[in-house]
């Protein structure tokens, strides 16, 4: 174990003579922080409804690390929720990830237990733990249970997404809207498709980083309680054997997670997430590796958006082991874990039961036979952007040229995306601006434009729509998104005008507008950026994210920040 940290006096022995005054009032002694001392990163939170139930979930963990011989300490740590935090909990990540690797490295513990959950908590505490690199375990409150309406299984929030959307087109009524908004979210736990929340975590059992097995047990099992005191014992032995986050989150378990990701067909926000936890450790991913490895990897998890299932049925069918398990050749089993073995020793007992076949296809009879995620280039995304084409309704909106609508701002698409006197059919391309890392600030989920009333009235259910936004992991359609550049430093998604041609091809990995290259450096050099007023926090945010393809961290973040060369 490393030496404990403490409060700086001018002399060590003082330091150490103080700190155990001030210890005593929990009961302990010396002795107990001669053990090894592990924090538990306590995000529980009212206002984060899906980190309101872990409390009972720390307890056994701290069960776990008193059986193992450690001594456990709670601390508090920033939590978003991500419905209740405006503009969008994108903006506060990287604060929350400042937040981790700060406490981590100032306070006296050897270890810690990140509580993770909702979409942005578990990669912000991720980055923080690889940043401050002491031995470090992730534990998450689990996916809720499937809901239902009328033997209709609902799941949270593609379906809060769907059923808006034919409220919206007046194919049900306001008392039936609300009695499924009863019904969305019946259980404690976090989004139970394979949204943002399920994939981070899904990423996360294949970076390493989680006990196997953790990250499908719903919230309300037994077995998550059981996994909570392994996950306590488990830390100890990691402090024991002075395994850190950069032993396990090595490129090749970077690489794992990418495979898991698109054999599930996860969310696109955990691309700019497993970018940014690797440039933590001074690992670089970028797009085209993820293109890569989606091209070479089947989708085999049926799992909503994409598919038929959730995660209730997903933890049945043996969850993310069995998807490693099916992967296995693919695989770099040699990298080791939080269990101290490697994917390969963790694998030797797993079975793939032949009954749930149909959640979890072979990589022989896959759902697709490639990924989730395509990255597009093209003058229009010349750093890359994104699409989840399986995720798509009208496949035919694949390789796709239409006409563009323009709304400048989030403000301005509210304004007159549902107006009566808007001139657009279903051909034309809904694009949206200054909704990027800078722009918006904070990358908000607005990427999943909504299609016009008027046009879902008359049936119409996908368009082709592009931003430098994101959108949900639950969310669906034909949507591109990550436009990188964005339109707030000059990206030619900036200069798009209303009228303008727009061209998709998602097979060839082309996304263009369709003006000469003259008319394109002409509009890009004339291109007048928009001035923020900020202070603050914001000021901060806008000054120094980094763009979506390199991860939307802080730039000072980087472990590269300081080398000179890099900087001028």
């Amino acid at each position: 174990m490393s030496k404990k940290s403490g409060t700086a006096y001018g002399d060590a022995g003082f330091s150490e003579f103080i700190k155990m005054a001030f210890r005593r009032h929990l009961g302990h002694d010396e002795s107990d922080y001669k053990k090894p001392v592990i924090g538990i990163a306590n995000t529980f939170s009212e206002v984060n409804r899906c980190h309101s139930h872990v409390k009972p979930m720390i307890e056994v963990l701290k069960q776990g690390v008193i059986m193992a011989g450690g001594t456990p300490l709670e601390f508090p740590i920033i939590s978003l929720g991500e419905m209740f935090i405006s503009p969008t909990t994108m903006l506060y990540r990287n604060l929350v990830a400042m937040d981790a690797e700060e406490m981590i490295k100032a306070q006296p513990i050897d270890g810690v237990v990140l509580i993770g959950g909702c979409d942005k908590m578990t990669p912000a505490l991720l980055m923080g733990a690889a940043s401050a690199n002491k031995p470090s375990i992730l534990f998450t409150g689990g996916p809720m249970n499937n809901g239902e309406y009328k033997g209709r299984t609902l799941g949270a929030c593609s379906d809060c997404r769907f059923f808006w959307q034919e409220f919206k087109a007046g194919t049900i009524t306001e008392e039936e809207v609300n009695e499924i908004n009863e019904e969305l979210a019946p259980t404690a736990g976090h989004c139970m498709v394979m949204g943002s929340a399920s994939t981070i975590a899904s990423c996360s059992e294949a970076l390493g980083m989680m006990m196997p097995g953790g990250a499908t047990i719903p919230a309300t099992e037994n077995k998550r309680m059981h996994l909570a005191r392994e996950t306590g014992k488990q830390i100890v032995r990691l402090v024991e054997q002075d395994i850190k986050p950069s032993d396990i989150m090595t490129k090749e378990n970077f690489e794992n997670a990418i495979k898991v990701l698109m054999a599930i067909g996860g969310s696109t926000n955990a691309v700019i997430h497993l970018i940014a936890i690797a440039k933590r450790l001074d690992i670089h991913l970028d797009l085209q590796l993820f293109d890569e490895i989606s091209k070479e990897t089947p989708l085999i998890a049926n799992m909503r958006p994409a598919g038929n299932y959730q995660m209730e049925d997903l933890y049945r069918a043996g969850g993310i082991p069995v998807v490693l398990k099916e992967l296995q050749n693919q695989l770099h089993t040699n990298q080791i874990t939080v269990t101290g073995k490697t994917h390969e020793e963790n694998l030797l007992h797993v079975e793939i039961d032949e009954v749930y076949r149909d959640i979890i296809k072979s990589v022989d009879d896959p759902v697709y036979a490639d990924g989730g995620i395509a990255v597009l280039k093209g003058n229009l995304s010349p750093n890359g952007s994104i699409i989840k084409p399986k995720a798509v309704i009208n496949q035919k909106l694949l390789k796709h040229k239409g006409q563009a609508i323009v709304f400048e701002s989030i403000e301005d698409m509210e304004e007159r995306v549902n107006d009566p006197n808007l001139q657009v059919s279903e051909d034309n391309v809904l694009v949206l601006k200054n909704a990027g890392p800078i722009g918006a600030p904070g990358m908000p989920e607005a990427g999943m434009i909504p299609i016009p009333q008027k046009l879902l009235k008359q049936g119409v259910r996908d368009m082709l729509r592009l931003s430098d936004c994101r959108m949900s992991g639950t969310a669906f359609g034909a949507v591109v998104l990550h436009v990188a550049p964005e339109a707030a430093v000059g990206g030619p998604i900036g200069i798009i005008q209303d009228g303008d041609w727009i061209e998709l091809n998602v097979e060839e990995r082309e996304l263009s507008l369709l003006i000469s290259d003259d008319e394109l450096r002409e509009r890009l050099a004339t291109f007048e950026r928009n001035e923020y007023k900020d202070r603050g926090y914001s000021w901060l945010y806008r000054n120094h994210v980094l763009q979506a393809d390199e991860g939307c961290d802080f730039d000072f973040m980087l472990p590269t920040f300081n080398k000179r060369e890099e900087r001028d």
